[in-house]
């Protein structure tokens, strides 16, 4: 697959059009904004566009990397094709494409994306799914080519589960890394001081399980700890520290 259009300009989009960049023929970038589309299109050497009507029909692959919601509209909005469609989303299952096109799969990096920070996709793990077994190892061969050697095959509801487990793994413990920050500007300390406690924390797991890398009061048992950090603490941020503190007791308890 060499002629790829690629069916959105915001976060996932973008560091996929960078990665393809040079290794494929970037075609056409779609956004409904113009602007969006001219962007994206610019930087990677594609044509923009901002109706899907436009799409060309000549192209090996389509990558839809929108939101969720609009997945289904944009296909039925292009013209038909003979091409290989692609959505990245994680929550949505590949039937969306059923019916509306006649080859098509997902192409999921278990990733987050911001804007203006282009990630390495060298280093994340890409899970594909197709419309049939043939179409499969087609996806799997073009992302282990052009994007990254870690690909398995997961069909729509493990990557659904993924999608949750990527939520804990990374919404959740972003949000837990915003309270310490609330916590630590209240009296005027730097957040960065955490930073190589985060780090080392997440190097850990790559030797030890979570649950064998978990230290802290709670797992300790440790309740006077647990109470003086209680009292210093008020509304939302109390409830999640006592949920919390319990979870990981429950947790060490079933071991």
């Amino acid at each position: 697959m060499k002629r790829i259009v690629m069916i959105g300009s915001g976060n996932v989009a973008t560091s996929l059009a960078h990665a393809l960049r040079g290794r494929c023929q970037l075609v056409q970038v779609y956004s409904r904004r113009m602007e969006h589309a001219r962007q994206l299109a610019d930087a990677v050497g594609a044509e923009p566009v901002d109706s899907a009507a436009a799409l060309v029909t000549d192209a090996d692959a389509y990558v839809v990397a929108v939101a969720d919601d609009a997945i289904a509209g944009i296909v039925d909005a292009s013209p038909p094709t003979d091409g290989l469609w692609l959505h990245t989303s994680g929550s949505v299952p590949m039937s969306v494409f059923a019916g509306r096109r006649s080859r098509y799969g997902v192409l999921y990096p278990l990733q987050s994306f911001s804007r203006d920070l282009l990630v390495d996709l060298s280093r994340v793990h890409f899970f594909v799914e197709g419309s049939s077994a043939a179409v499969t190892a087609q996806i799997a061969a073009f992302a282990r080519c052009f994007l990254s050697e870690k690909v398995t095959v997961a069909d729509s509801r493990q990557r659904c589960i993924l999608h949750l487990a990527a939520v804990f793994a990374c919404n959740f413990a972003n949000h837990m890394w915003t309270l310490a920050a609330d916590v630590m500007s209240r009296d005027g300390l730097p957040f960065d001081a955490m930073l190589p406690l985060i780090e080392s924390t997440v190097e850990k797991l790559h030797h030890l399980s979570p649950s064998q890398s978990q230290t802290g009061p709670a797992a300790r048992g440790d309740e006077a700890v647990m109470r003086r950090h209680l009292s210093m603490l008020h509304g939302d941020e109390e409830a999640i520290y006592r949920m919390l503190s319990q979870s990981i007791m429950n947790h060490k308890a079933r071991k």
